[in-house]
């Protein structure tokens, strides 16, 4: 990534207070023209839309994505026919089936949905959340046998199993048929399980391989249900409405960070449609306490229920956060998000102390290297430790690892940056016998190692990471859709830009640079958040960033020379007036 530099920098920016290099998001300038008079979108618009190569036929599916247009034939990917057979069978013989899910929201609403599904065709399957501390990451033998001895016979892993390949040896031993579900980068070798669904299998050709195990999921539940329809099931009704269950598949997908791009467009918004309904019991509990009162946008789902689902599985009961999107009881389902809330803010303070602490390694000179930020330390509670390792990421614009050690064994969470597949390096560390477990996707691994094998195993990595990355290192970069005055930020703006929605990872929010900008006032509100005051009356403020380079270059600026400032726009209401506000993220000194 690092070898060319393929474009100059936006405005001249090589390196921002923040160390990173400012770049413009191309749009053919004809593209753009065509885009904006076919469709009579704005100009800004129509350039969003041209940089991420929307033709204009394209457009009106991308404004408004539809399962009807989007959804791919279930069959297409390799074994679920297979495995929509077995599941079948299971139902017209009254066989026990499981689901075992991972411990996170993918994993949870992977879990729930099947439990919904299969609770509509009249059946109670058993779950199994792993508990992150004790069991560890994916299947385990011990709980599969737990789960046979209960009565199942056939047990659908979500979100997890694609390497599990001891362990699904066992439970094939075991008598068990087990029908693998999920997203996770595999390898040539496949597990032995009776059907293994994954839109990346290396030999299945799927073009939908940015799916979440919850979307895979749920192709799942549509073949089935296809299946159980034509052999006469639901001949007198009773057919399960599979479109309630896509406020489950947004969460899913926006909270595991995969791109929102082709049928995940298309999951989101209508999932967040059938979410503002709150028909559902456990998410309309989780929106109460989160206090979550206005129309649902990924945002929410990304920052406000995503981690209160997370906090069972990193600080508290593994199973609650499945739980709660399974039941029908709002009483009950009020007193789970309850505590799922109180775990959430014991996690925010676990993962002060463990930030706190990682920092001061990195900063100690011991953390970080050109290619890698990589903290290892006692006492650091596993379940916060992918929180913190993407806050460093953020911090120092690297690919980041933090590993909690414990009697030997360290258990590690990685977050990379574009560019840089660390699950891939990940998954090659493992197979080179320097790990006892690990996997993950691009911008995401997780791993178990042995404290001996540390320093060689992060060698590795940033060998690996040094390769991937090429001569000219990692490049940290802003992409940026243009350049706008603060008087032309306004709420008509704002609106254009919403109907690119919903924005997360593969469609990012558009960031916009502002020039020359003097900044009359400049304040801390909050702990650490920096307010400013613009010309053109634009409201601005910078978060988390007092004490880091950014937040003194702005807290500097009143008086002095002009900065650039780069960020994007939201729409801020305060007594019922709705006012244009610039998230700022960035900040430049402008060249002579």
């Amino acid at each position: 990534m690092g070898d060319t530099l393929a474009q100059p920098a936006f405005l001249g920016v090589e390196r921002s207070v923040s160390g990173r290099r400012w770049e413009l998001e191309a749009a053919p300038e004809r593209q753009v023209r065509h885009i904006a008079q076919a469709t009579g979108l704005g100009d800004a618009v129509a350039r969003v839309l041209a940089a991420r190569g929307i033709p204009v036929e394209g457009v009106e599916d991308y404004l408004n994505p539809s399962l009807k247009t989007a959804l791919p034939d279930p069959s297409h990917l390799l074994d679920l026919d297979k495995a929509v057979a077995r599941l079948a069978a299971a139902v017209a013989d009254g066989e026990g089936i499981a689901v075992f899910g991972d411990y996170d929201v993918d994993g949870a609403t992977s879990s729930a949905l099947l439990v919904r599904y299969f609770r509509a065709l009249g059946m109670e399957i058993l779950v199994h959340i792993p508990d992150r501390m004790k069991e560890g990451y994916g299947p385990n033998l011990p709980a599969m046998k737990k789960l046979r001895d209960a009565g199942a016979s056939v047990i659908i892993t979500v979100d997890c199993g694609i390497t599990s390949f001891d362990v699904l040896d066992g439970a094939a031993d075991l008598g068990l048929d087990v029908i693998v579900v999920d997203h996770h980068a595999a390898e040539p070798r496949l597990p032995r399980a009776w059907a293994v669904v994954n839109p990346n299998r290396l030999d299945d050709p799927s073009p939908h391989g940015q799916m979440a195990a919850v979307g895979v999921t749920f192709l799942l539940a549509i073949g089935l249900n296809r299946a159980l329809r034509a052999a006469g099931r639901f001949k007198r009704g009773g057919e399960p409405d599979l479109m309630a269950l896509l406020d489950l598949v947004a969460l899913g997908t926006v909270a595991d960070v995969v791109p929102l791009t082709g049928i995940n467009r298309a999951f989101v918004t209508q999932g967040l449609k059938v979410m503002a309904a709150r028909r559902h019991p456990g998410l309309r509990a989780l929106a109460d306490i989160a206090r979550l009162e206005e129309k649902p946008a990924a945002y929410h789902l990304g920052f406000l229920l995503g981690p209160r689902i997370n906090a069972g599985g990193r600080v508290g009961e593994p199973g609650i956060g499945a739980r709660l999107l399974s039941l029908d009881d709002p009483a009950e389902a009020m007193a789970l998000a309850a505590r799922l809330d109180r775990w959430n803010a014991e996690r925010r303070e676990i993962e002060a102390a463990c930030q706190e602490e990682a920092i001061r390694i990195a900063e100690s000179g011991a953390g970080v290297s050109d290619h890698l930020v990589y903290v290892s330390a006692e006492n650091w509670h596993a379940g916060v430790i992918g929180i913190v390792a993407s806050r460093l990421k953020e911090r120092y614009n690297l690919p980041a690892c933090v590993v909690a050690r414990e009697n030997g064994t360290g258990k590690g969470s990685g977050r990379s940056v574009g560019g840089i597949d660390l699950g891939a390096a990940v998954i090659a560390a493992r197979q080179a016998g320097l790990l006892q477990n690990g996997g993950g996707h691009r911008m995401a691994a997780g791993f178990t190692i042995d404290l001996e094998r540390e320093v060689e195993f992060r060698a590795f990595l940033e060998e690996r990471i040094a390769a991937d990355a090429g001569p000219g290192g990692i490049v940290p970069r802003l992409m940026l859709n243009g350049a706008l005055t603060p008087e032309g930020a306004n709420t008509r703006l704002i609106e254009a830009l919403e109907q690119l929605a919903p924005f997360g990872a593969g469609n990012p929010e558009p960031r916009f640079a502002f020039t020359d900008v003097r900044i009359s006032k400049a304040d801390v509100v909050g702990s650490d958040h920096v307010r400013l005051f613009l010309p053109g009356n634009l409201k601005a403020i910078a978060f988390r960033c007092v004490g880091q380079p950014l937040g003194e270059a702005l807290l500097k600026a009143p008086g002095g020379q002009p900065l650039h400032l780069a960020g994007k726009l939201k729409l801020d209401s305060w007594q019922g007036v709705e006012r244009a506000q610039l998230i700022v993220e960035d900040a430049a000194i402008p060249t002579p």
